[in-house]
């Protein structure tokens, strides 16, 4: 199929030939119809799907109608959890509609206010939103959705994880009740059902790349860690790789984030932090500098999971392991893009086998285990609830004097996720070895690597 068969505006048609696209993905050959149809859409896939031009393009095709209503509110609204999402999603819709008059703006948190007060004072025909900030000029009457025509939710599960169902429900509650609304989520739970029922009217289904399955062009490896000391030597084993060009290191908290960005900085690495708790434009210059080869290693809580698109990305590294198993899939597709190889390589301690259980059986494989020479663990990954009384947790290093492990942060300390980190239930593996393929890498002149499986 190619887009010309989807029956899209020549000008639309136009800047999908200009970005150099030729036939559309399975989402979007889906997708794409049956919202151009009018009907209210719940689409299941995961990162990586091309979901992004599954939304925008029959947004935009609608724009070449007349509109329904009067006034100076946007006919369209992108709902979307992060900034960079939103950021991704305002550069599509600049590029799919380059050869269109479309009027679009960002409203996003860590922005200044007057900039988004001018653009909000003039027509608008798209808005793309993170909702608190949206709900904030809900509150003061400085946006009108009395003529909406669509209201698009993207990543919604994620919205719904950083506690945002509230705000979701109020903007809904004041676009019109004859709106088209479509959502767009990785996961599908009964919370999801909910939210559904409340916001769309009998809507069509479309499930593409079930959640079992992972990017196949991405190489995943686990090394089991026994304390924050033996996760740092592993780190350092694989930032001195030359193979490793550019790489995305994910840690659990904020402060985490920056503690280890600054001992790599230290360490005379070209290293930047990446959370929420950065504003818009710090954000912004980090990730350009990335882009640019400025920054080889960025290190970031799992606000960098969804929606950063950088290429040449050679690695992910997850420090920590994330606390929600669908964040992994998209933690690991920062890597491997554009049909391009990656790995993607997970640090796991005691603490973490809950979270590696989930990990494996929502992607419905076993993590790959590796052991480099030198750095071979010491101790048995366990349950938590194993009568075992090993030693807990490594302090930090003798390099990382203010670096506080996860499991030992201050409960005040959340992570971009708005979750706490809380110890979960699980099954006792008491396993006198780990029961999976070990990898063994050797390391020979020339920073050349050999491996080789061991049973």
């Amino acid at each position: 199929m190619s887009f010309a068969e989807l029956q899209l505006h020549p000008a639309i048609l136009k800047a999908i030939e200009a970005c150099g696209y030729t036939e559309p993905t399975p989402i979007q050959q889906q997708a794409i119809p049956m919202a151009m149809a009018g009907h209210d859409l719940i689409a299941t896939a995961q990162t990586g799907t091309g979901k992004t031009a599954a939304f925008v393009l029959p947004a935009l095709q609608r724009l070449n109608a007349p509109a329904t209503g009067t006034g100076r509110g946007p006919r369209m609204l992108i709902l979307t959890p992060t900034r960079e999402l939103a950021n991704q999603i305002t550069d599509s819709i600049r590029n799919y509609g380059k050869f269109m008059r479309v009027k679009s703006c960002a409203i996003l948190g860590g922005m200044p206010y007057r900039e988004q007060l001018r653009l909000l004072s003039q027509p608008v025909d798209i808005v793309i939103a993170t909702p608190g900030r949206l709900i904030d000029h809900l509150n003061n009457r400085r946006i009108d959705l009395g003529r909406l025509e669509m209201l698009i939710l993207d990543e919604a599960d994620r919205m719904l994880d950083m506690g945002f169902t509230e705000d979701v429900d109020k903007i809904a509650a004041a676009a019109p009740s004859n709106r088209q609304t479509l959502m767009f989520t990785a996961t599908m739970d009964s919370t999801m059902a909910k939210l559904a029922q409340r916001l769309l009217k009998n809507p069509e289904r479309i499930t593409v790349a079930g959640k079992k399955t992972t990017l196949d062009n991405i190489e995943q490896r686990l090394h089991l860690a026994d304390d924050l000391g033996h996760k740092n030597r592993l780190l350092q084993h694989f930032i001195a790789d030359i193979t490793l060009t550019k790489a995305i290191i994910f840690s659990a908290t904020k402060r985490d984030a920056d503690a280890l960005a600054q001992e790599l900085h230290q360490q005379g690495h070209k290293v930047a932090a990446l959370h929420g708790d950065m504003n818009q434009s710090a954000r912004n210059r980090t990730i350009t500098d990335m882009r640019r080869g400025k920054v080889r290693l960025l290190v970031a809580t799992d606000v960098a999971a969804r929606g950063l698109d950088v290429t040449g990305i050679s690695h992910v590294i997850n420090f920590d392991l994330p606390r929600f198993a669908e964040d992994y899939v998209h933690r690991i597709g920062r890597t491997g893009r554009a049909g391009a190889a990656g790995i993607a390589v997970s640090f796991a301690s005691n603490n973490d086998k809950n979270y590696l259980d989930k990990i494996e059986r929502f992607i419905g494989q076993t993590l790959p285990l590796h052991v480099i020479p030198g750095l071979e663990p010491t101790k048995v990954l366990r349950s938590k609830t194993s009568t075992s009384k090993g030693p807990k947790r490594g302090a930090p290093s003798a390099g990382r004097k203010n670096y506080a492990a996860p499991s030992a942060r201050r409960s005040d300390s959340r992570s971009d996720s708005g979750q706490a980190n809380g110890a979960e239930r699980t099954k006792k593996w008491s396993s006198p070895k780990p029961s999976r393929p070990v990898t063994v890498e050797y390391r020979g002149a020339g920073a050349n690597r050999q491996s080789r499986r061991v049973i």
